[in-house]
């Protein structure tokens, strides 16, 4: 790890880590500022599409990722509270909904306040990310296409499967 460490201590803002981070993992990224950065990942469900700003007046990297997903107004109320019910679960980062396009997101700050930026912090924050999304994707889809309850498409996708069949 010591020889991964290196290749991003020259770097002081946290975009140029992230994308180093996606050229070694092979992500598709554009840089469209020195600011800011999208990245393409696909995951088990969707392919998830990562927003990163640097915001160096408040020493934050925001992370906004949005996947294929459209809630509609007919069923609105219940995304809200789904997404009420994961939010109190998640310790890093929430879930929000864009009410005018229905687009769902997660959203996370990383909050440097004058510390030095790693390739730690970065890596997590986007692990972070990922993983609540890979969660509780199949839960926006149970309640949104499955006719599920809030409740009850949650509780399907917090089921811990033990081994393999």
């Amino acid at each position: 790890m010591a020889t991964a460490q290196a290749i991003y201590d020259h770097f002081t803002n946290p975009v140029d880590i992230v994308e180093q981070i996606a050229t070694i993992r092979d992500w598709t990224f554009e840089r469209s500022t020195q600011d800011e950065l999208t990245l393409t990942v696909s995951g088990t469900w969707c392919e998830y599409h990562i927003s990163l700003n640097w915001r160096e007046d408040l020493e934050a990297l925001h992370l906004a990722c949005a996947f294929d997903f459209k809630a509609g107004k007919l069923r609105l109320g219940d995304i809200y509270k789904l997404m009420a019910l994961i939010n109190e679960q998640l310790w890093l980062g929430h879930f929000d909904l864009w009410k005018e396009d229905g687009l769902l997101l997660y959203r996370h700050g990383l909050l440097l306040a004058g510390a030095d930026t790693h390739v730690g912090q970065c890596e997590a924050l986007l692990k972070a990310a990922l993983e609540a999304c890979e969660r509780y994707y199949q839960s926006f889809q149970f309640v949104l296409w499955a006719g599920k309850s809030p409740e009850e498409a949650l509780a399907a996708t917090l089921l811990e499967t033990q081994g393999q069949a």
